[in-house]
């Protein structure tokens, strides 16, 4: 999770909101990612989306069964079923998403009885740094 906090703050650092994911299997990272939808002009880049896609690269496979995704912020709904289709077994994240989390806030559907998979879900893992660094990349915009 200090990697995925470490990423967000490079995507503060480039205009960024401030969200980094990092993608794990057995215990070795294999994707990173933190939002760049305004730099790429893509609005599927989301760090999930990003630590997601080299993941499976590097893996050279698009399921990810037995990966752990560590996130700053919950996933929106989006990602949310990136991670099902994904077959992610866990998914890490530090502060929830009241506006549009796809996981806890809004939906459940990362860990859905409706869908073929389920993703295992642990919040608030380091969340008053990343509420914290939420809090002040939109302060500092306002």
């Amino acid at each position: 999770m200090r990697e995925a906090l470490r990423l967000a703050r490079e995507g503060a650092d480039a205009g960024e909101v401030p969200v980094g994911a990092v993608v794990a299997m057995a215990g070795e990272i294999v994707g990173r990612g933190w939002n760049s939808p305004v730099a790429r002009n893509d609005p599927t880049a989301h760090a999930e989306i990003l630590a997601l896609r080299e993941a499976a690269e590097r893996m050279g496979n698009y399921r990810l069964e037995g990966a752990t995704l560590y996130c700053t912020l919950e996933p929106c709904a989006m990602c949310a079923g990136a991670l099902v289709a994904a077959r992610v077994a866990r998914l890490v994240f530090g502060a929830r998403d009241l506006r549009f989390g796809g996981v806890r806030s809004k939906f459940q559907i990362a860990d859905s009885d409706l869908l073929n998979h389920r993703v295992e879900v642990v919040e608030n893992v380091l969340a008053v740094e990343c509420v914290e660094l939420l809090r002040e990349f939109f302060e500092k915009r306002r």
